[in-house]
């Protein structure tokens, strides 16, 4: 099991942390999905999904929902 965790600018409004999860959370392999507190935490199956897989297509959502990512 992997865990990989994001930092996010602001918070989510309720309705992009939805849209965030379902996206994300359907995915192979893809056990749980947090988002709260300007924190994104992915826990993830990486004999399904690889680390760097999960990593790029949850960068992308985040910036398609119009957040950025920070380094913090």
């Amino acid at each position: 099991m992997g865990t990989l965790s994001l930092n996010v600018r602001k918070e989510f409004c309720a309705e992009c942390s939805l849209a965030l999860r379902r996206f994300v959370g359907k995915m192979d392999g893809v056990e749980s999905v947090d988002v709260e507190n300007g924190r994104i935490v992915i826990s993830f199956d990486e004999s399904v999904i690889p680390e760097d897989r999960i990593k790029t297509i949850a960068e992308d959502s985040v910036e398609k929902l119009g957040y950025k990512l920070t380094d913090q």
